[in-house]
Parts: structure tokens; sequence; C-alpha cells
């Protein structure tokens, strides 16, 4: 049997009376397809497809011609398919389960909103195309924007940051000029405890010290311990409400106002928009700017790094330093303001986030997700998102710890901790066990405040069978690691790949491949 790359080859395990236990000729199991490298199925001295010889003219690469074989095997074009198929077989995605990734809002993506974003005018135009051909996708985004402002009660926004953290970046930049306009150089972000991992490095990034403000013993921002910090030097706070401990913060108002006495701006991060969108609006509570991921609540496709797309929505204060390019209605024509104006129209913007506008796909498919739903949709998106949670927080707080299931219900997430589970065994060995139940296992280890996190978000597009179902198999996992059952140890037992060593499969990641010794050796 061929080895592969990684040193894995198809185990023999002892034999007993278990059926399964007996070892295949070709490593598969059943419909479990082992499959090798690229590399070890083709051949870098054949092609799949032949190819005349093409006649050489002069070359223009001044002297930097490739001189020797790019190394890529050949294939035909069926071991090509098989491959690829083969691999995504192994694959755990929305489309397969649920996914329970906290903080991440990983939904079902309605399949009318991917028909849509793949219409002609939509799908096909270039972000060069003259103004008066793409009317309809400038009033699509204004469309988009408009009901996240009306959503947020916000007066402004910024269509064109890419993702969360760029919406965070666009936002303390908003924030650094309109500080600058009044001459006020303030250095310091204050960022809570329970805030998403992604704004203290923002702030940073973005040229501030950045300082952590603790949490309570309930999982919510310290108020006091807020309020002592707050001064001169601090040009922002940046909160994450409901915050990452899968609580809403029920002193925003406060924060707020002791925020703006102080003379600083507040900056909500908006992932977790989906717990409250509909029944809360930020602006309400004295939020200055916030990004809101489209990618998260409003249904568009999340993960592998894209697309994405995260719009930013300024308070009144903070509307007239927002980025360049906008979209704006004038009369009937819509216009994509692309220069400063005069100062009484979004003259203090702070330049460009992007070369062009944004994510086409992303608007459109947020376009058909808020339009198929209407308010009242929206309204019950949310609530049923948190009803999930809390029917998870409270069908598994038996035989889970819930740090914070006495401070009430929990917003969109659910979490427990490692607490009590059997001496040697942790969050990895349940998060591992669930991978045999036919699960991706749950964020791990995150949030920081809580010894061995385990943060659950099943989002509203879950059935009540659906949450049976993972409810029953987190906690028979559960109940085994309490119980010392040494074989979670081992899991997965099930998976096309057993338990890996995971740091060293990120310190010391194999990305060339190279002819196994063997090999060579056995053909000299």
């Amino acid at each position: 049997m061929t080895i592969n790359q990684s040193g894995w080859r198809p185990e023999s395990p002892a034999q007993g009376n278990d059926p399964a236990d007996v070892p295949t000729y070709t490593g598969n199991k059943a419909l479990m397809l082992e499959e090798p490298l690229l590399f070890e199925i083709g051949d870098i001295g054949r092609t799949g497809v032949d190819l005349g010889e093409r006649p050489r003219g002069e070359s223009r690469l001044g002297g930097l011609e490739r001189n020797r074989s790019i190394g890529l095997p050949g294939l035909t074009e069926p071991e090509a398919v098989r491959h690829y198929t083969r691999l995504s077989r192994q694959n755990y995605a929305i489309d397969l389960g649920l996914f329970p990734l906290g903080s991440c809002t990983m939904k079902h993506n309605p399949r009318l909103n991917e028909r849509i974003a793949r219409l002609p005018g939509f799908a096909d135009i270039h972000p060069l195309a003259p103004i008066d051909t793409v009317q309809g996708a400038l009033a699509l985004i204004h469309l988009v924007g408009e009901w996240l402002k009306t959503l947020t009660g916000m007066p402004g926004i910024a269509m064109s940051p890419k993702a969360g953290a760029h919406g965070e970046l666009c936002g303390l930049l908003a924030i650094r000029a309109a500080l600058e306009a009044r001459g006020d150089a303030r250095q310091v972000v204050l960022v809570p405890e329970s805030a998403h991992g992604t704004n203290p490095a923002t702030a940073a990034f973005c040229g501030y010290a950045v300082e952590n403000i603790p949490a309570t013993d309930e999982g919510r921002v310290d108020l006091a311990a807020l309020q002592a910090r707050l001064g001169t030097d601090v040009a922002a706070v940046m909160i994450t409400n409901p915050n990452t401990c899968g609580l809403f913060e029920r002193d925003m108002i406060a924060i707020a106002e002791a925020v703006h006495a102080a003379g600083a701006f507040l900056y909500c991060d908006g992932a977790n928009f989906n717990a409250i969108v509909g029944r809360v609006r930020p602006g309400d509570l004295g939020v200055d700017a916030m990004h809101i991921n489209l990618h998260k609540t409003f249904s568009t496709p999340h993960g592998g790094g894209g697309p994405g797309a995260g719009p930013v929505v300024f308070s009144e204060a903070l509307a007239p330093y927002a980025p360049l390019p906008f979209v704006e209605k004038q009369g009937e024509h819509f216009v994509l303001v692309e220069e400063e104006t005069a100062a009484e129209h979004h003259g203090g913007a702070f330049g460009r986030m992007v070369a062009f506008h944004g994510q086409m796909g992303m608007f459109t498919r947020a376009a058909a997700y808020m339009l198929s739903h209407g308010a009242d949709g929206l309204r019950q998106v949310s609530g049923d998102a948190v009803l999930a949670a809390n029917y998870i927080l409270r069908s598994l707080d038996d035989v889970l710890v819930a740090p914070f299931g006495a401070s009430g219900p929990c917003m969109h997430e659910a979490l427990f901790s490692d607490e009590g589970l059997a001496g040697g065994l942790s969050t990895i060995d349940i998060a591992k066990g669930l991978i045999d139940e036919g699960f991706h296992p749950m964020t791990m280890y995150f949030p920081l405040v809580v010894h061995g996190a385990m943060l659950i978000e099943p989002t509203e597009t879950e059935s009540k069978g659906a949450l049976d179902q993972f409810i029953g198999a987190l906690r028979s996992v559960a109940e085994r690691a309490k119980a010392g059952d040494a074989s979670l140890k081992t899991a997965p037992v099930h998976a096309p790949r057993r338990r890996l060593d995971e740091t060293a499969a990120a310190r010391k990641p194999v990305l060339v491949w190279k002819e196994p010794v063997q090999s060579q050796a056995a053909a000299e």
C-alpha cells in the first residue's frame, strides 16, 4: 500500500469478531474512499491532453524563460474529477448537517440567493463599467445600505469593506479622522475581555495602544472598571454586543454615555447581529460605528477565506468621515461618489478602503435574503436563533458546566466549559469524539475567559429534530468524558484520518511534495 506524504497508511487493526475490523486491500471503507495525493495518482512524465507542437516566436521574457519542468503531475480528466470529488466527500459542510461553530453564524444559505446572484447584470459586470450601464447594480447596493441603516438606526454607511475585520479597520479609521479633525491626539483603545479577538488586533494595526477591560463574574463588561479607565487619552472603546460569551450587554447605554462623556467614540462589533436583528437598533444604544457581516447575518456563503462583506454603519458624528466610494441617489439616477466634495457633503472622508466598491455577489445575496424575509421575517430570524441556542444550553447544562448559565438566558450561542470532566480528558477530546458522531466540532477554547470553552451557535436554520440529534450526540460524548472513557483520547476513529498532531501540523507544514526515498531506491 502506498504511503502518502503525511506518512499515513490505511491501518490494519487487530482483527476481532467485528467485521468492521477487517482491513481492505484498497484502504477504502465502502463509500468512504481513501484518496492519495495528486502526485501519487498522476505522473510528471505524462499528460491527460494531447497538445500539438506550437510555433515558437520571439521570446519577450528577457531571459526569464522556464528552463526546467514545472513538476506538476499529469492526470486524465476522470482522474482529476474523481480526486476532487472524493476529497469533497471528506469535508464537512452546512449542506451535510448542523455547523455548531460559535460566533461564526454558519447557517444555511438559501439557494434562491445563489440564483439571484448569478443573474446577468449582477454576476458579469465590470467595476469600471460606465455608471449609466450599471444603474440596477447601484440601486441594489443602495437598497441594501438603506435596509442596514434602518435595521441599525444609523444615518451613515460604508458598503465597501470586504469583511468583519476590514470593517473594524474602517470604523477605527473614521474615528481617527474625526479626532484629527478636532485636533485631538488620543492614542488608546479599550477592548473588553468579552469582545472578539480581532478587535484588539485591528486597533493595534491602526496604530493604537490597546488596553483590556475585565469582565464581571456573569460574563459582561465591568462598567465600573471601564468608567475608571476612561480619560482624555482614550480614542474609542470596542465592544461586542451580544458578546462572545453569548450574552447581551445590559449596560450598553450606560457604557455609551460614559464613553461619550469622556470625548471618545463607541465601536460595536456587529458579527453577532444575527441575534438581535429586527429587535434592537444599535444606534439607539449610542453606538458610533458598527460593522455588519453580510456573510453571517444575511446568509451569504461563509468560510474558506471568502467571499465576505462587512459594511459599516455610522452615527451622525462619524458619517462625514466614512470612506469613499459610496452610492448616492440623485433624483432618479444613482451615482458612485468617488471624490471628496465640499465640507458639507462628505468632505471629511478618510480615503478609500479598497480599489473598487465591494463584493457585488454579497450585496445581491443579502438583498435577496432581506426581501424574501421582510421586516417581520428578520425579526423571527433573531428570535428563532436565540430560542435554538437556549434550547441547547438548557438541554445540556445538567451534563456540561455552563459558566454563565445562572446569568439568565443566553443570546445566539451557548457556552460550556470542560469543568467536571474525568482526569486527563478535556475539551479537545469531546470535540474529536463529536467528529465520530458525524458533526463538525464547536468552537473550542474561545472565549479565553472560560477554561476549556465550548461555544455553540446553532442559528435559526436548524429544525428541532436536527437540534435534538446534535444534543444527543454531544450528551453521549460528554457522559463518556465524565465517566473517564479513555477511548476518547484516540478519537476520531471513524473519520478519514485519525487524530493528528495539530501543533506540529501548524508549525511544520509539509508544503512541497517530494518523491518518497523508498520509491527512488526501488527505481534504481
